[in-house]
C-alpha cells in the first residue's frame, strides 16, 4: 500500500504555483504533530498494513527538521509496516540541499525529487524560485555524494516570453547530469497564482499551446534518444539494461489505481470505491485533528466514475488500459458500448489498440485528456 504526507510549507510563493501551502512556518511544529495524530486517525484506512512506497509531497518537506522527520517516521512504523524494499521519496527545493541537510535527509529516505525547473537564472527569478542556477546544478552532484542513486528532476517548458533555445539547454543540462528519472510539466496559468493575475491584467500572454506542443515533442525526441523510457506523458526514467526500477513507484500506484492513504491539509486518499479530501487549511487541520477529527470530504465513487478515472490515468501511461478491466469495471463489453468513439479515436490517429490494450500514439500524448474525455461514460 502507499502513504502520502503533504507537508504545506515554503520560504517563498513560486508565480505559478496552486497547490495548498504557507509561506507562514510558525505552525509548522503543531501541523507535524496533527499530521502524526492523524496518522494514527487514519491507520486503518489501507487494506494492508505493508506499506510499498512513502512519499512526502508540498509545499516543500525538505523544510522539515531532523527532529521532525524522526517524529513522523516514529509515528509511521508504529502503526505501519514498511517493506524493506519500500521507495521513500521526499520532495526538495535545490537551495536547501546542502551537504549536510543531505546526509540527514539519506538517514530517512531513498529517493528525491527535485524541483529544479529551469536552469536558467532569469526565468528562475521571473518564477520566484528560491534557488539559483549554480545550485539547481550543484544539487544533484552534493546528492550523489550523500548516496542518492535515485533521485527525479522537474522541469517546466511552453515558459512565455522567453528565448525558445533555454528549453533546449535545460534539456542539455539535465542529460548531461545523467538523472534516473524526469519529470517535465509544461508551464500551465490558473488564476489564483500570481501568474494568473498577472495574465487577467494583460502583464501576461496567454498560453502559447503551439509552443508547449514544439517543446513537448523536443522533450520526447531528446528523452528518447537519450534512452530513457517514456512511460508517463509527463515522466521519463532511464533504461539500465532493461531495468525499470527507475520509474517512480508512488506516482504508478496512482495511475494504476492502487489504494492510497493522505495525511495531512489537501491530500486525498483512495481505497477503489471512494475519494477523500482533506480540507485544505492549515489551521482548521490542526483544529480538527486535534478534537480527533478526519478534517476530510467522502465521495463515494459510481461505476462510471471507477471507469472514467481508469481512462484519465491509464491512458497517460505506457501501459494504456485493459479493455478486459474496463468491461470488468462497467459490467459490460467496453469496447462495444463505446464503439463508435473509439472508431473516431483510431482513426484519429491518437488512439491504438494492440492485444487487449488501449494506448495512446505519441500524437495522442498531445491530447490526452481529449482522447479521455471523449470515451467517457454516463
Amino acid at each position: 500500500m502507499h502513504l502520502y504526507l503533504h507537508i504545506p510549507f515554503c520560504k517563498q510563493a513560486c508565480h505559478y504555483c496552486d497547490f495548498h501551502f504557507s509561506t507562514s512556518l510558525g505552525q509548522k511544529s503543531a501541523l507535524v504533530d496533527a499530521l502524526c495524530a492523524e496518522i494514527h486517525l487514519q491507520k486503518d484506512y489501507l487494506p494492508t498494513s505493508t506499506l510499498e512506497t512513502i512519499y512526502f509531497g508540498g509545499g516543500t518537506p525538505s523544510l522539515l527538521t531532523e527532529v521532525e522527520l524522526a517524529q513522523i517516521f516514529d509515528t509511521i512504523h508504529t502503526h505501519f509496516a514498511v517493506s524493506p524494499t519500500a521507495e521513500i521519496t521526499l520532495e526538495a527545493n535545490p537551495d536547501d540541499l546542502t551537504t549536510e541537510k543531505l546526509r540527514m535527509l539519506r538517514q530517512y529516505v531513498n529517493r528525491l525529487s527535485i524541483g529544479i525547473q529551469t536552469f536558467d537564472e532569469a526565468t528562475l527569478r521571473w518564477m520566484n524560485r528560491a534557488h539559483t542556477a549554480t545550485e539547481a546544478e550543484a544539487c544533484v552532484w552534493l546528492a550523489r555524494e550523500a548516496g542518492f542513486e535515485n533521485m527525479s528532476v522537474d522541469l517546466i517548458y511552453g515558459i512565455p516570453n522567453r528565448d525558445p533555445s533555454l528549453w533546449q539547454l535545460d534539456l542539455q543540462k539535465v542529460l548531461a547530469l545523467n538523472v534516473p528519472h524526469l519529470s517535465a510539466y509544461a508551464l500551465t496559468i490558473e488564476p489564483d497564482t500570481a501568474f494568473g493575475r498577472w495574465q487577467q491584467k494583460g502583464k501576461l500572454p496567454p498560453s502559447d499551446e503551439s509552443l508547449a506542443a514544439d517543446q513537448f515533442e523536443e522533450l520526447v525526441l531528446a528523452l528518447n534518444q537519450a534512452d530513457y523510457a517514456h512511460y508517463e506523458i509527463s515522466n521519463f526514467a532511464r533504461r539500465d539494461e532493461g531495468n525499470t526500477t527507475q520509474y517512480a513507484r508512488h506516482n504508478t500506484a496512482y495511475w494504476q489505481r492502487k489504494p492510497y492513504l493522505g495525511i495531512g491539509p489537501s491530500a486525498h486518499s483512495y481505497n477503489g470505491h471512494s475519494r477523500q479530501y482533506n480540507i485544505a487549511n492549515n489551521a482548521r487541520y490542526i483544529a480538527d485533528i486535534q478534537k480527533g477529527i478526519i478534517p476530510a470530504e467522502l465521495e463515494e465513487l459510481t461505476i462510471a466514475d471507477q471507469v472514467n478515472d481508469y481512462l484519465l490515468t491509464g491512458l497517460r501511461t505506457q501501459w494504456g488500459c485493459s479493455l478486459t478491466e474496463l468491461s470488468v469495471l462497467l459490467g459490460t463489453d467496453f469496447a462495444r458500448q463505446q464503439a463508435s468513439d473509439l472508431k473516431a479515436m483510431y482513426a484519429s490517429g491518437w488512439l491504438i489498440h494492440e492485444g487487449d490494450r488501449l494506448r495512446l500514439t505519441n500524437a495522442g500524448k498531445l491530447f490526452a485528456d481529449r482522447v479521455a474525455a471523449t470515451l467517457f461514460v454516463e
